[in-house]
């Protein structure tokens, strides 16, 4: 059932659950969601219908795996990241699905990495056709106009593109490895694109695969939240600036510190060679150089950072280090449509490694494993959203958009989410970082 509007779920008397299902949802998302909202009306009900569980768990495992699996007959690519494939043939006349859309998915399947994944050729195609002629011709023929449609485009590509290079860093490519010719494109069009987009040459790399998902927001991490109280306005900007204007030597130094000499001396001559190719640059051309490159460099440290908040705010402080209790999931529109699923952060930290495509499916298949461990799923909201509302302290907000899985959170009042949430996001001491964390510099994990 799909709605555009809230529909409650009200079977017990002392709670209402707001389940919001967005037209714009993904068909894996709506699938988690409709499996969820299954299970709260059940759980309200004071039921215990295992085997119904099971049974619309597994009919819901094996479906989303037909979507990816190109021997099936349901099997289904993402080829833009706006509309899905199914939507697209029924609004598309018919000549154009056969003669055009058709005969693309055909050939892109033969160059993805994955045949699910011929988005990834949608996008380089609309990079390479919009954000590079057009910086070019900046720098040729430099307008104001053209510089702010330019920037703006440049916003509104960020997150896709962000998110496809997330995928990239982790899978090493997204293209495939049968060409080589596409396999080195492949391999050097983000030293193009990075820099259009905000992104300094490899840091994304270093500082994400190399550092974040080794230390995993713990007491090592430069992008940790533990020491910081998260639904204060302060403590954030303190956060933000520390990255916006130190990551260039925070990181260095965070690889030179763990022995890892090579990375840190790597990682150093990328973000200084980065920033002498815009100083220079800037003497070139400082208006283009402001557009093309500055403006996307300052949109992006804000927005990694504002996100990386949303996504790891909520610390449980019985077990920090859990990947269960310090990160969360998704259920929404802007995160998992247009960002290749990121709003499944908790299953992207327990497995990094992971297909995009494969994270609703390995949400049902550990749903379990969720609610034992106390993990916490949004819908309806995005990173940003969450950032936003923890400054303004708005938690009964962040309450309405849980999904509350398993039978404890089930049972909670909107004021006890509320309040739940509220101890979620309370700074550590540092004498309970050490007794969190006794191996805090050591942690490593297998990326």
């Amino acid at each position: 059932m799909i709605n555009s509007q809230p529909n409650i779920v009200s079977p017990a008397s002392f709670t209402m659950e707001h389940i919001v299902f967005s037209p714009d949802l993904t068909i894996a998302d709506n699938v988690v969601l409709e499996n969820l909202s299954g299970e709260i009306e059940i759980g309200l009900l004071g039921a215990n219908l295992e085997s119904i569980k099971a049974r619309r768990d597994s009919r819901d495992i094996s479906a989303l795996q037909s979507f990816n699996d190109p021997k099936s007959q349901f099997f289904d690519p993402t080829v833009l990241s706006t509309y899905d494939l199914r939507h697209l043939r029924h609004t598309l006349p018919v000549i154009v699905g056969k003669n055009v859309v058709a005969p693309y998915i055909a050939s892109a399947r033969r160059i993805v990495r994955h045949e699910t994944d011929v988005v990834m050729a949608t996008h380089l195609i609309l990079y390479f056709s919009t954000s590079v002629p057009s910086a070019i011709w900046l720098f040729y023929n430099f307008t104001y106009l053209h510089g702010v449609l330019h920037f703006l485009m440049q916003a509104w590509y960020t997150g896709s593109y962000t998110l496809m290079r997330h995928q990239h860093i982790h899978q090493n490519g997204v293209l495939t490895k049968d060409s080589s010719l596409v396999r080195l494109f492949d391999m050097y069009f983000p030293y193009v694109t990075d820099p259009l987009m905000g992104h300094t040459w490899n840091s994304y790399y270093y500082h994400h695969v190399k550092h974040h998902h080794v230390e995993g927001n713990g007491p090592d991490d430069l992008s940790s939240t533990l020491r910081y109280q998260r639904d204060d306005l302060f403590h954030f900007l303190h956060y933000l600036g520390r990255f916006f204007f130190f990551v260039w030597l925070d990181l260095p130094l965070y690889f030179f510190r763990k022995g890892q000499t090579v990375n840190g001396a790597r990682i150093l001559f990328w973000e200084l060679f980065n920033y002498f190719s815009l100083f220079i640059l800037y003497q070139l051309h400082s208006k283009a150089t402001t557009f093309v490159f500055l403006l996307p460099l300052l949109l992006m440290r804000l927005g990694l950072m504002v996100g990386n908040w949303g996504q790891h705010a909520f610390v449980d402080p019985d077990e920090p280090d859990s990947d269960f209790r310090s990160s969360i999931t998704l259920i929404d529109v802007a995160s998992n449509r247009y960002c290749f699923n990121d709003g499944y952060h908790t299953s992207h930290h327990l497995n990094p490694r992971r297909h995009w495509r494969e994270h609703p499916i390995a949400f049902l298949q550990q749903k379990r494993k969720y609610a034992e461990e106390k993990a916490l799923v949004f819908h309806n909201i995005d990173y940003l959203m969450i950032t936003v509302k923890l400054l303004q302290k708005d938690y009964d907000h962040l309450a309405r958009c849980l999904v509350p899985i398993g039978q404890e959170q089930i049972k909670l009042s909107m004021k006890d989410r509320a309040e739940m949430l509220r101890g979620l996001t309370r700074r550590f001491t540092e004498e309970e970082i050490r007794e969190k964390f006794p191996r805090a510099g050591q942690k490593q994990k297998e990326l």
